[in-house]
């Protein structure tokens, strides 16, 4: 298989790593996202990781009954570390050397983010997983994973959703929705898009980073994106 790609930043939400009800973290699903993991990593691709923690903790919701949204913010943060370590143990259960990295200093359970130590791991074969966000509240973690993949030199990010690319209106709301092969970053801002916060596609517009959003659960989707064939939505120039 022909890879278009040397060294990508993925994208997962939170509730990659849930069971059925979207909360908590279930062993069997870390397992298959590390599995999934695994076998893009097969075809000598550097993976680096930004986990959300919407089964943990959803800052909206604090937001809702008056919290101070530094606070949520930084609760969400944790969450991600928490996730972050879920995934680096099943990664390392299946043969995946990885490394936990966090933009807030936890030394006793991980390291802390510097920039040429996550590229040193990645050159050395590791998964790097890259939690606490950027370390500060009003950043979202897709803004924390455009930022990582500019640091970190990476060639794409791969935004893996539960949804197989971009649609014109909610799917499940209008099954008639439009689905887009694919989106410049100024039509994506545009269209507001909510899969993606705009903060993210604009520093991956300044930067001529690309974007897919495709579906981690669509068999070979990962695959396809590495080797540069036509999967989910691709946001580029």
């Amino acid at each position: 298989m022909a890879v278009s790609y040397r060294r990508v930043l993925l994208k997962l939400g939170g509730e990659a790593l849930a069971g059925p009800d979207g909360f908590g973290i279930n062993p069997d699903q870390a397992t298959e996202v590390a599995t999934l993991i695994k076998e893009i990593q097969d075809h000598d691709i550097e993976i680096a990781i930004v986990l959300g923690a919407g089964n943990i903790w959803r800052g909206q919701i604090g937001l809702v009954y008056g919290m101070d949204r530094a606070t949520a913010d930084h609760m969400g943060m944790l969450g991600t570390v928490i996730n972050a370590l879920a995934l680096a143990d099943a990664l390392e259960r299946i043969g995946v050397h990885s490394r936990v990295q966090t933009a807030i200093e936890m030394r006793a359970v991980a390291e802390p983010y510097i920039r040429l130590r996550a590229i040193a791991h990645l050159e050395k074969g590791r998964v790097v997983i890259l939690a606490a966000g950027t370390g500060n509240p009003y950043f979202t973690t897709d803004t924390a994973a455009a930022l990582r993949a500019m640091e970190i030199d990476a060639d794409l990010v791969i935004k893996a959703t539960k949804v197989d690319g971009v649609y014109s209106e909610d799917p499940l709301v209008n099954p008639q929705a439009q689905r887009f092969d694919h989106l410049t970053y100024i039509e994506a801002l545009n269209m507001r898009v909510r899969v993606l916060d705009s903060t993210a596609i604009s520093l991956c517009m300044d930067n001529h980073l690309p974007i897919i959003v495709l579906d981690l659960w669509q068999p070979g989707a990962l695959i396809k994106a590495i080797s540069g064939e036509p999967v989910g939505t691709m946001i580029s120039n």
